[in-house]
């Protein structure tokens, strides 16, 4: 029988034509498949509210199409609630592109090249707080108007004034390392032959690192960035959808003095492999990966590395609609008492994700310990996999990380996700047994 191979969906995100060894994307825009603006619409009352369950299951079965990706990604998130009118979204929308606005002038107060156009790659102070003097330091800094200033509090050292808030050093020693990760971000892109899109996504990053001092910034958080800049004209919506992704991902970003989070996910995996497959896992072992770091960048970015462009948004919406919770929204505002209030409105199983709801069967949602993310069983269904070679070929860690390398390019998004589903439901079970054992 014919079937539909769909439209790629590869020219809506142009590469440069110098670039010619980018990975095709898989993704296909299929007719009756794929999230089409007109069910997105037709999914809305009058009013405004959105019926969820009947966009989960069509993301699930054909992904976004591209032109909607932005305001769908919003709800996926949980920057709104699909309990909301048009109206009430109108006013969080104002008020948090206000938020934003105030924050970034705040930042701009202690760094004038914010929000300026332009951004920085070399440092401009030095772990005690003397603003750097070398002068390609200050020409970088601003090319156009001269050298930039820091604004100065305390007593000269050297005839340079000293700044002496260690949040504030702190902060200004990230910018230049944020810079750096910019210039390298998704530079395969025509988008980002554009300098305004690159000091875009620098101001996004610096804002955030400033409010979010626990965290900062950490490498990996550009690539997460990069595509709600691309998907969602306005900066300020931009840097809400990518505040509402970093909610969950954070963890993996917080370091302490001997640990990155990372970790926690990376000995969750461990735990994973041992129950779905111990043989392989015990192989890891006697080869010196029992930390699993050769996983490190798959959890981190979210398979950004492994998939093209195209695709990898296509596997976080697919990943995002199968562990929807539709408290989200509400578990995310700050006010505890109206969140209580407003919590459990949605009661049927279909307005959660697939994952999610398999969680719930399970009391996943109940117990002490927080569900796993989706994100740890797609690497262990890689793993699961490719275990025959690992077991037969890797002899140390080179030929794991080699072997997984060779995954590049060849992953489906779909069939991830649906191969990361049945290991979850297997893990559970095995998990029940183990425990009721």
């Amino acid at each position: 029988m014919w079937r539909d191979p769909g439209a790629p969906a590869d020219s809506f995100y142009e590469t440069r034509p110098e670039c010619t060894d980018v990975p095709k994307s898989r993704f296909r825009i299929k007719a009756g498949k794929t999230l089409s603006a007109r069910k997105w619409h037709a999914a809305f009352s009058p009013e405004g509210y959105l019926d969820i369950g009947k966009t989960l299951s069509r993301i699930h079965r054909g992904g976004i199409h591209p032109s909607i990706r932005g305001e769908v990604w919003e709800f996926l998130l949980g920057c709104y609630d699909p309990k909301s009118t048009f109206e009430e979204r109108d006013e969080i929308r104002q008020r948090r592109r206000e938020q934003y606005a105030t924050w970034k002038e705040e930042c701009r107060q202690l760094f004038p090249l914010i929000g300026s156009g332009r951004f920085i790659t070399a440092p401009v102070v030095t772990e005690d707080g003397i603003p750097v003097q070398d002068p390609l330091v200050l020409l970088e800094n601003n090319p156009e108007n001269g050298v930039i200033t820091l604004p100065q509090e305390s007593t000269a050292v050297n005839n340079v004034e000293k700044i002496t808030d260690k949040a504030v050093i702190q902060w200004l020693l990230t910018l230049h390392q944020i810079g750096l990760d910019v210039v390298r971000t998704d530079r395969t892109l025509v988008f980002y032959e554009k300098k305004e899109n690159l000091s875009k996504l620098w101001d996004i990053l610096s804002v955030y690192s400033r409010i979010d001092s626990d965290v900062g910034y950490g490498q990996g958080m550009s690539d997460l960035c990069s595509p709600m800049i691309i998907l969602l004209n306005d900066e300020a919506d931009a840097f809400w959808c990518f505040e509402r992704l970093m909610r969950r991902l954070r963890g993996n970003f917080r370091c302490t003095g001997n640990s990155v989070g990372v970790e926690t996910q990376l000995s969750n995996l461990a735990t994973i492999t041992q129950v779905i497959d111990p043989k392989l896992h015990q192989h890891i072992e006697q080869i010196g990966g029992g930390d699993y770091l050769f996983a490190f960048r798959m959890i981190m970015v979210l398979f950004r590395r492994e998939f093209s462009f195209c695709d990898s948004l296509y596997l976080w919406e697919m990943m995002w609609a199968l562990e929807y919770d539709p408290d989200l929204y509400w578990l995310y505002e700050e006010d505890d008492e109206k969140s209580e209030e407003n919590k459990g409105r949605l009661k049927s199983l279909r307005h959660y994700g697939k994952y999610e709801r398999e969680n719930m069967k399970n009391g996943g949602k109940n117990s002490e310990e927080p569900p796993l993310p989706i994100s740890v069983f797609l690497v262990a269904s890689v793993l699961k996999e490719k275990s025959a070679i690992l077991l037969q070929q890797a002899r140390g860690l080179d030929d794991v990380v080699k072997i997984l390398n060779d995954v590049n390019g060849n992953l489906d998004a779909k069939k991830a996700c649906v191969a990361a589903l049945k290991l979850h439901k297997k893990y559970l079970k095995k998990k029940c047994v183990i425990v009721a054992g």
